[in-house]
């Protein structure tokens, strides 16, 4: 009588989020009551017949989602105004500035995913975007490109002409390389260290937070005191304990941290990952506006509208491989939804997939309205 779904999406490509509002709308067909909760927002106008918003874990508002646009529906979210991403179209870029080239390495542990020849390259001024569902290889590769685990090949992995492939994250980060993990807490930061010193662990020598071999406090406080304000972290101070900040105000932090470094490339995974529609915007110029000044950015993401708003090029990884890298612009969302799905170069499985009726393209499909969305 009633089904209760939360975020059911994030592991779906988009032909099996089709299949899915498919079954759900045969569900409220026959007097299923559906509460669908979720953030993206194309989904709420798509599927549902009213919504309630939450915010700050109360309701603060209630709408008919097909009378709003998914710009008025994150503004009912944050409780403001939204601003669209300032991006230069048809801009030009640099030189490659961030090449990889047959990187393999043996997955981790018994559920991990080996990666397999690996290849790609990132101009200077580029966003390069990296699609799939998880599980599919994203986790190695931010390991292998960060440098937490070296290649075997020194020349798999280069900035500019200078090989890295070899060295560890430290020597990586001296090269102009910056990383934000998926994991916050534990990997992305130290729970238990404040908000000081961990801007000091990973920018002390390119933002010059150490002297004569002694950490400079005044400026690294500064430092963390800059990246607060100019994020808008909510906490009491660059001496609050990581642990203190809610997941979104640490995750701005930890993007902030590396992104007003102005890194050569970044690699970020998931770079809005439990922040809201407001911050995830915030997030978003400040990664193209990094991009505009020279930097090479590589984001890895399971959000498929984040990539296609953010990204130059686009990728997808599936079982550790990576396919051709496509123009946004150029590439229709059913071909990357097959690509997530594993087909990879193969002209059957393609034209099987492609041409079967029941996988029809949600951004495409008009709502009907068959749930109702928090």
């Amino acid at each position: 009588k009633l089904l209760i779904m939360d975020e059911p999406t994030s592991v779906l490509t988009p032909q099996e989020v089709a299949l899915l509002f498919r079954t759900l709308r045969q569900l409220a067909a026959g007097g299923c009551s559906i509460l669908y909760i979720s953030h993206k927002l194309h989904e709420i106008k798509e599927l549902c017949d009213r919504a309630t918003i939450l915010r700050g874990g109360r309701v603060v508002g209630a709408c008919v989602p097909a009378e709003e646009s998914s710009k008025s529906l994150a503004e009912l979210m944050i409780g403001g105004s939204l601003k669209s991403i300032a991006k230069v179209e048809g801009r030009k870029f640099g030189a490659p500035k961030f090449t990889v080239r047959g990187l393999n390495m043996p997955k981790i542990g018994d559920f991990g995913t080996a990666l397999a020849d690996i290849a790609f390259s990132v101009r200077a001024g580029e966003i390069l975007g990296i699609a799939g569902v998880a599980g599919n290889g994203q986790n190695e590769l931010l390991l292998a490109l960060s440098g937490e685990i070296p290649a075997s090949d020194a020349n798999a992995i280069l900035i500019g002409n200078a090989a890295i492939g070899g060295g560890a994250i430290g020597a990586r980060r001296r090269a102009g390389l910056s990383a934000v993990p998926e994991e916050r807490n534990g990997h992305g930061a130290v729970p238990e260290f404040s908000l000081t010193d961990n801007a000091i662990l990973t920018a002390r020598d390119r933002m010059k937070l150490a002297r004569g071999g002694l950490v400079d406090a005044g400026r690294a406080r500064g430092y963390a005191a800059e990246i607060i304000q100019g994020f808008s972290v909510k906490a009491t101070g660059p001496e609050a304990l990581a642990e203190s900040l809610s997941g979104g105000n640490l995750q701005k932090y930890i993007m902030g941290r590396e992104i007003l470094q102005t890194p050569e490339v970044l690699i970020v995974s998931q770079p809005t990952w439990g922040v809201d529609a407001g911050a995830a915007a915030a997030i978003h110029q400040a990664l193209v506006d990094l991009a505009a000044r020279g930097s090479a950015i590589v984001v890895i993401s399971q959000d498929l509208d984040e990539l296609l708003a953010l990204s130059d090029g686009l990728a997808v990884i599936n079982q550790g491989r990576l396919s051709r890298v496509m123009r946004v612009g150029e590439v229709a969302i059913d071909e990357i939804g097959l690509l997530m799905g594993g087909v990879h170069g193969d002209p059957k499985a393609t034209a099987e997939l492609a041409h079967d009726p029941h996988l029809t393209d949600i951004y495409a499909t008009p709502a009907t309205g068959a749930a109702h969305a928090h």
